[in-house]
């Protein structure tokens, strides 16, 4: 086993005691999964309302009296050290209270780095920040400026006089950088290098090949709300109003910076305008800290569109080989899938592009390994659906080629070669069935309409064509999630746990969970989530947050009758009874055998003397789910026409029928999917990062530059999924946040291909590449 496994499974013993018996094979069914309740209810978001009417407060919206406001100048070179540094001017103009750089901020830790080994971390690289005159990327932050308003400190940043002794090279060329570039010894949990079944051989002697190498460009997040802060030093205490995905990981990654308890940094963050896998701890948050220490006054940071492209990291841009081989009746006999990523060797990210190759499709063979680029960047960082995403767009264009090469249904090829159980290990899947998924979205989209030989549909200057492609993302769990339940002298619930709302319906999900469990009314049951003073919570991130939560609410509500049953004593209908024989009922608890042996919440806790009762359940998974390979996978599915005059894209329909276990709102749900799917509209067709690789300097730093799709670029998006639950999960549920961006891509290079017979192996898909 690899660290990061033997990590998972010593949280795993320790929490073996807590999980309930519906999670082992064998075990008593979750009757929750088959009993007609809220959950699978098109419930609407519980802060939507807020939303609407501005009440919601976000990170940069926290009144804070004496606040001041930061403003960062910025490297302009990649490589080299800060030489003479003039602040005197800036120092004297208008509002300004502080012009922090390497000479006077505090002393500070290195970020401790974000991973399944310590949930309480957050940080996204392990350079120092702000603690020498190196610079190590172009956008690094080499000053900043507080100010009695934003418009002050921005001012104040340009009067800041800075003179770089430049190293004499720099290293910021991709293809220069492959020639130097490394081969870890593990991608995430899986071992790097693959080599299985002789797929030298295999490929050589295999009836019909294709073998091409396919890019994607480096990407950027862009959240509609910017990364931004509102923090304070109060007595000792750091306190961040932060708009962060990782609450617990940002205080326990803060404190060790800054050499403070744990108890000694509160993180805040009720709500996230959209995260994606950017919004971690990254420079921000920890500079604006330190130099609100030196001013000793509460400090606003609200990072520009610019800024964030120069500190946040995105998606490594990719260059993959993918070799299929297979035999005369479209079996594959050999996949090959070898690559390179961009990873600076501070940057924490595995972007797993060749993971993909090791889960979707059965091979006689496979050879797999990727290697990385070390240069002079800012780090990568996870993006929705991260490794998958770039690698199904490679994988699947290839399988497309395939399918077109051998002359039969890219679906039929699919279905031929689709995986009873992991490929790699053999480890059967908790639940698969992405042929399912296939018969859904063929359904709905038509594809009996397509016509197999590209450029043959066409309405005057269009060319109409059609294409689909698998999507796949691994289903995580993390143990040591935890929820506290507290029932009211009113037989109210509240559930509290510092989990993550970015806009998924974190929270309307986990009430309508929680009250089933319960048995009690929607009304009745309340959700306070995002603050690092509640109960554990890991980082929103891998699809895991769902089911974590829902495990420990499961574990909380065990506890929960417990104890109830123990306060009610002997002068109860529940007299006598284990926890093991009561369930939740009608706001109160009941016999399993003798349903009219029962007594409310209400009426336990008032004979008790009590006001309140509270428990607190935490997730974990048994051993047993170790043995099973846990996978979410799509069909996607695109028409689209093709200008043959311009070389104009235009999408008409996309359709993605998703295999991704129970669907818990299908309101909610059906949002994520689209959603996911916008994300990968934008990836094939308009998202790039620009770099100029003679200084290293992000050039697309803004809307205008960076092109995301707008309302006019979205077309009809249909949804669908086969809802079968996973015996292996908590309510049966798989995350569905990453699994809608994977393959959409995919399906778009395809359909061009249908339409105009022109292949495109290079994202994104511009009409200059198809003119």
């Amino acid at each position: 086993m690899t660290k990061l496994q033997n990590a998972i499974v010593g949280g795993v013993r320790a929490v073996i005691g807590q999980v309930p018996a519906s999670w082992l094979p064998g075990g008593t069914p979750d009757p929750l999964i088959d009993k007609p309740v809220s959950l699978g209810e098109q419930q609407s978001r519980v802060d939507g309302p807020d939303k609407v009417r501005g009440a919601a407060r976000f990170a940069a919206e926290v009144p804070m009296e004496g606040l001041l406001y930061a403003a960062f100048l910025h490297s302009t070179i990649a490589r080299g050290r800060v030489g003479d540094i003039d602040v005197s001017a800036a120092e004297a103009a208008p509002g300004v209270a502080l012009v922090m750089t390497y000479r006077n901020a505090p002393k500070m830790s290195v970020p401790p780095p974000i991973g399944m080994t310590n949930l309480k971390a957050a940080g996204n690289h392990t350079l120092p920040i702000m603690q020498d005159p190196e610079i190590r990327w172009n956008g690094q932050v080499v000053a900043v400026v507080l100010a009695e308003t934003r418009e002050q400190a921005d001012h104040a940043a340009t009067l800041v006089r800075m003179r770089y002794d430049a190293a004499p090279t720099a290293r910021t060329r991709f293809e220069e950088g492959k020639a130097s570039a490394y081969t870890p010894e593990s991608i995430l949990v899986e071992r790097n290098r693959l080599e299985k079944g002789g797929p030298s051989r295999k490929f050589a002697e295999a009836a019909f090949k294709i073998d091409a190498v396919y890019t994607t460009p480096w990407e950027n997040h862009n959240p509609i709300e910017p990364h931004a802060a509102t923090i304070v030093w109060r007595n000792g205490k750091l306190i961040v109003h932060d708009a962060t995905q990782m609450i617990h990981g940002t205080a326990g990654s803060l404190a060790k910076i800054f050499g403070l308890k744990a108890g000694d940094v509160e993180v805040s963050s009720p709500y996230v305008g959209g995260g994606f896998g950017a919004k971690g701890l990254w420079d921000h948050q920890i500079l604006g800290a330190a130099a609100a220490k030196l001013a000793d006054r509460p400090v606003r940071v609200a990072l520009s569109r610019a800024s964030m492209h120069r500190l946040i990291g995105g998606r490594t841009q990719t260059e993959q080989r993918v070799a299929l081989g297979a035999d005369a009746n479209g079996k594959l006999k050999a996949l090959l899938h070898h690559g390179y990523g961009v990873r600076p060797l501070h940057s924490i990210c595995d972007e797993g592009f060749t993971l993909t190759g090791r889960s979707l499709y059965a091979s006689e063979s496979f050879d797999i390994v990727q290697h990385y680029v070390d240069l002079d960047l800012l780090a990568n960082s996870f993006m929705r659906g991260p490794g998958e995403t770039p690698g199904t767009f490679a994988i699947e264009c290839a399988m497309d080629e395939l399918a077109y090469a051998i002359g039969i249904d890219p679906i039929e090829l699919r279905r031929r070669n689709v995986a009873t159980r992991d490929p790699v290990s053999g480890a059967p899947h908790s639940q698969s069935a992405m042929m399912q998924a296939y018969d859904l979205g063929a359904a709905r989209i038509g594809w009996h309409r397509r016509v197999a030989q590209p450029g043959m549909r066409r309405d005057g200057e269009w060319l109409i064509g059609m294409g689909c492609a698998s999507g796949t993302f691994p289903f995580m769990r993390m143990p040591g999630t935890s929820v506290r339940i507290t029932i009211d002298a009113h037989g109210n619930a509240h559930v509290a746990s510092a989990a993550h709302e970015m806009g998924m319906g974190t929270a309307t999900v986990q009430r309508q969970h929680a009250a089933d469990r319960l048995g009690l009314p929607l009304d009745r049951l309340t959700v306070t989530i995002g603050d690092s003073s509640l109960p554990f919570a890991s980082f929103a991130g891998g699809s895991s947050q769902t089911a974590s939560l829902a495990a420990a609410i499961s574990a909380a509500s065990g506890k929960l009758a417990a104890e109830l049953v123990r306060l009610a004593g002997n002068d109860t209908p529940l007299a006598g009874l284990k926890p093991s024989e009561v369930e939740f009922a009608e706001g109160g608890l009941r016999s399993v055998a003798e349903p009219a042996r029962q007594e409310s919440f209400a009426s336990i806790l008032r004979r008790a003397g009590r006001d309140e009762l509270s428990v607190v359940g935490e997730s974990g998974a048994p051993l047993e789910i170790m043995k099973y390979s846990m996978h979410s996978t799509s069909a996607n599915f695109c028409e689209l026409r093709v200008s043959e005059v311009t070389g104009e894209i235009r999408v008409d329909r996309l359709v993605g029928a998703f295999d991704c276990g129970r669907i818990l709102n299908a309101k909610t749900a059906a949002s994520q999917f689209k959603g996911g799917m916008i994300m990968g509209l934008g990836m094939a067709l308009t998202e790039e990062t620009l770099l100029d690789e003679r200084s290293g300097r992000i050039m697309s730093t803004s809307l205008v530059d960076y092109h995301v799709p707008v309302h006019l670029d979205v077309p009809d998006i249909d949804v669908l999924w086969t809802d079968i639950p996973d015996p292996r999960t908590p309510l049966g549920a798989r995350g569905i946040g990453e699994i809608g961006t994977t393959g959409v891509a995919a399906a778009i290079a395809n359909a061009v291909f249908n339409a105009t017979g022109k292949r495109v192996r290079d994202l994104p898909l511009t009409l200059d590449k198809l003119i």
